[in-house]
């Protein structure tokens, strides 16, 4: 399950189709990083590149030139080596890159400051993204310098530098058939990794024990990395929005809240669950994850074509502060105290995010000053929670302590939307049932 050359070659088409007549773009691809002496961190492609080109490699470089007779996409990339190709394994070279990735033309990266300034000459326009890449962002500006020395002799140095970002990423925002099949199996297998975590957990685990079964099911499955830092927070761990040190005991009574998604394909998945210890919900447990879970519901009947990206999140705190003030956590209007945002002291953060290449993923929530309208095709996350500090006087303390998340990705569809991750269970009752069958 994969994304074809096919749709990498499209998606490269698209982008030059955006593009003012007589320009190139610039797109660099990730670096190989240190972790320490002599070991590097697992490379992992830059999100724009990958989404352009499908190659995996480090130290490449993706230069397109809409118009140009000889062949519009070019690659730099490293040569094939077969000492280093021993150590660390094969290589492309730039053969691989024009017979398996669709380039029209392929260098060795070592001459790339022999041909680049050559392709950059002449176009009026060159679309980079500038900051992201501060080292890179040197090399282009000694690119465009060396053609400026020559301007004398008749050289024509580009006059305008444009964001490619904002391109880029505007096409990134609509997944593909193919891209949402990869998703949802991605979804898939996160949720399974839900599963087993509530059906080995028992009070007395360590965090990191069932973070490792987390792990465990994603590389069964193909999905050999996590798309973010895993959260597995126990008791109060559970009201650290991003707490990942995942080093604490399990307690009898204790909710655990996980926040695990993996990656497939290069494709996130996003999942948050919790779930009793113990396999059942106290009352206080059950009134406050019933809350959560019936504004996540509200939330998804908003993801639809025509609603604007900011209803479902309006439909969360709606929701939470009605049912706070029903429990006692709140006390006034329900109007004005979302209006004053009181419930910031309980559900501190938005109800989702954009999911695709990278788990927050890119495109615009606002275009000008409005919100942005929900289209097919788009991938969202739902998340709303509840979170009662440990410390936080106001309430009784029996509530205290209490954090809950619930989290799905959604997809938007044509006539409403997909929930990607409804594999793993969210209903108290289904929840202890599941934990009952495994006690």
């Amino acid at each position: 399950m994969k994304v074809s050359k096919q749709e990498f070659a499209r998606r490269r088409s698209k982008l030059m189709a955006a593009m003012e007549p007589n320009s190139i773009a610039i797109v660099p691809g990730e670096v190989e990083k240190i972790r320490n002496r002599d070991a590097d961190y697992p490379f992992r492609q830059d999100s724009d590149f990958y989404y352009l080109s499908g190659f995996v490699e480090p130290e490449a470089v993706l230069v397109l030139l809409p118009g140009r007779e000889h062949g519009e996409y070019i690659m730099f990339c490293r040569e094939r080596d077969p000492t280093m190709e021993l150590w660390n394994g094969y290589r492309e070279g730039p053969e691989g890159a024009c017979a398996n990735y669709g380039a029209d033309d392929a260098f060795p990266v070592s001459d790339i400051d022999d041909i680049l300034p050559g392709l950059i000459e002449g176009r009026e326009r060159v679309y980079y993204a500038m900051g992201r890449h501060p080292e890179f962002d040197q090399h282009v500006m000694q690119w465009v310098n060396v053609i400026r020395s020559k301007a004398r002799s008749g050289a024509h140095p580009p006059g305008e530098f444009l964001d490619l970002d904002h391109y880029l990423h505007d096409l990134r925002l609509y997944k593909s058939a193919a891209e949402q099949r990869v998703m949802k199996r991605a979804g898939e297998i996160s949720a399974g990794a839900h599963v087993r975590a509530m059906q080995h957990c028992r009070p007395g685990m360590y965090e990191y024990e069932l973070e490792a079964e987390i792990l465990h099911e994603f590389g069964r499955n193909g999905a050999r990395f996590p798309a973010y830092n895993s959260i597995v927070g126990s008791g109060a761990n559970g009201c650290i929005l991003h707490y990942v040190e995942n080093a604490s005991a399990i307690r009898d009574g204790d909710l655990v809240l996980i926040d695990a998604g993996c990656e497939f394909e290069y494709y996130a998945a996003d999942i948050t669950r919790t779930f009793p210890a113990n396999g059942k919900f106290s009352a206080e447990q059950r009134a406050l994850y019933d809350l959560v879970l019936k504004s996540q519901y509200a939330a998804i009947d908003a993801v639809r074509p025509g609603n604007h990206w900011n209803q479902p999140h309006d439909e969360t705190v709606r929701v939470i502060t009605e049912g706070l003030v029903e429990l006692g956590l709140l006390k006034g209007d329900v109007s004005q105290l979302i209006a004053d945002e009181a419930y910031r002291d309980f559900y501190m953060h938005r109800a989702g995010h954009w999911l695709g290449l990278d788990v927050h993923d890119v495109g615009d929530y606002k275009v000008g000053d409005e919100w942005r309208l929900l289209e097919p095709g788009m991938v969202m996350t739902v998340e709303p929670g509840i979170y009662v500090s440990p410390n936080n006087e106001k309430v009784e303390a029996r509530w205290r302590g209490i954090g809950i998340r619930i989290e799905d990705d959604v997809l938007v569809t044509k006539d409403g939307c997909e929930i990607l991750t409804e594999a793993v269970p969210k209903q108290a009752d289904e929840i202890e049932a599941l934990m009952a069958a495994t006690a």
